[in-house]
This record gives structure tokens, C-alpha cells and sequence, in this order.
């Protein structure tokens, strides 16, 4: 079993607050990150934290359970071996349904995206707006640390989703996202057939096409801070090929 590095101590949460967000974040060899995030998440006395863990090799699922013993506020969903990125928002967007959140978040576990940026997501879903997208790609928003190609392929797969889908979001492959309950009760969960970041463009075309409403805030997103990429090239054909696919209806 791996020792849990010491953190912060966290302060009682107000007995008054109900926590009504929980924010879903998938891992797979995410140990040098998860616990000081489930700590920074868990400071918004409003948040629950779920960890959908695929088996990670590298013990993360085992410091996401010791914490959960100790906070009720934290969730662990261990999955049997890597099963992508799409099912393991779904089956996040599950539990959180099931455990009555109003609002359900979606973030990464490298600190690509910064949990100072949640209260805005929140605000923009409270607002009126049934999905939020934390943007790189409206004024304000922004990259840093990343290269020329990294850039052109971000940007242009945007805009080639953007063109082919008539997608009114700038930012249609960002990951840090606000969705209220009645999005993800109201959409076929099981119809999403995604499974990499083409899972992001997805959901916002469902989203869109069901006649929810769509905001995105700005934020600043740097490369990860430790540990290694997820994307591949599989990846990025998946999501050449899928926005065709939605486009003709045929997933």
C-alpha cells in the first residue's frame, strides 16, 4: 500500500453547505498529482471529488482509496484496466447523477487545468448556461509551454469541428467543463460512441443539438505539469473520423 503524502489539512466543512457539485477526474498513472488536487478541490466546501481510476499501475486508485476513508467527500471508481477517456466520463456522469449533483465537472488530473477556474465554471452554469467550457480560444484564454505543432493541431481541430459540425464553441475539445444535471439526465449517455477527446466534441454537439445552451470562460492552460501525455495519433484519427460520423448521423 502507498503511504499518502502529507498535505494541507483541510478545515470542517460548514455545516450549512451542501455539497452539490462533484467534479469527475479520470486517472491512469496520475500518483504524483492526485492527492494535492483532491486537496485543493476538496477547499470548495460545495465540491465532492470522484476519481475514475483505470487501474493504474503506478497505485493512484490506492491513494484516491485511502483518502476517500478518511473524507467522505471523495469517491473512488476503480475500473479493471484502461478503458479510455469517454467511458470513464460516463460512468463518472453516472455516479454523480445517482449521488444527486446539481453540478457535474470534468477536469483533468495534470493540472493542465487549474481548479481556481471552477468557481467561474460554476457561476456561468448558475448564470443560466447549461454546459460551461473552460476555453482556450475565447479573449482571455490562452496556452503556455506548448509548441508550434501542438498549437496547430489544437487550434485546427477546433475550427475543423467548428466548420463541420456548425458548432457555435470556439473551444470544442476542452476538457474542463460544467454540466447541469438536467444536460446529462436529458441526454442518451449510451448512444455517445467517443472514446478519446473526440469524447469532448461529442458531448458538445449533443449538448447543442438538444438545445441546451453552451458559455465558455476563458482560462489559461499550460502543458501538464509532471508525468506524460495521453494523446496518440489513434487518438487524433478517432477524432477526424467521428466528427464525419456525427455530422451524417451515423453515431
Amino acid at each position: 500500500m502507498l503511504a499518502v503524502p502529507a498535505g494541507p489539512q483541510l478545515s470542517p466543512r460548514p455545516a450549512s453547505v451542501v455539497a452539490d457539485c462533484t467534479v469527475v477526474v479520470p486517472t491512469y498513472n496520475e500518483a504524483e498529482n492526485i492527492t494535492q488536487l483532491i486537496q485543493l478541490l476538496l477547499a470548495d466546501p460545495r465540491c465532492r471529488v470522484l476519481v475514475v481510476d483505470d487501474a493504474s499501475p503506478d497505485g493512484t486508485g490506492a491513494l484516491v482509496a485511502e483518502l476517500a476513508r478518511a473524507e467522505p467527500r471523495v469517491g473512488l471508481l476503480a475500473r479493471p484496466g484502461k478503458l479510455g477517456l469517454g467511458t470513464a466520463y460516463i460512468a463518472g456522469f453516472r455516479r454523480a447523477l445517482d449521488e444527486g449533483a446539481e453540478y457535474i465537472f470534468e477536469m483533468d488530473a495534470d493540472f493542465s487545468h487549474d481548479p481556481r477556474y471552477l468557481p467561474d465554471l460554476r457561476a456561468a452554469a448558475e448564470a443560466g448556461a447549461d454546459l460551461v467550457i473552460g476555453s482556450r480560444y475565447v479573449p482571455g484564454g490562452g496556452t503556455t509551454d506548448w509548441g508550434l505543432v501542438r498549437q496547430i493541431i489544437s487550434r485546427g481541430g477546433n475550427l475543423y469541428a467548428g466548420l463541420i459540425l456548425a458548432l457555435p464553441v470556439a473551444d470544442a475539445t476542452g476538457g474542463f467543463r460544467c454540466y447541469r444535471r438536467r444536460v446529462l439526465e436529458q441526454l442518451d449517455l449510451a448512444a455517445v460512441r467517443s472514446n478519446g477527446y473526440a469524447f469532448q466534441i461529442e458531448m458538445a454537439y449533443r449538448t447543442h443539438r438538444a438545445g441546451f445552451r453552451i458559455a465558455e470562460v476563458p482560462i489559461i492552460f499550460p502543458d501538464r505539469r509532471v508525468g506524460r501525455s495521453k494523446m496518440s495519433r489513434r487518438i487524433v484519427f478517432e477524432a477526424l473520423i467521428n466528427v464525419w460520423k456525427l455530422r451524417f448521423g451515423l453515431i
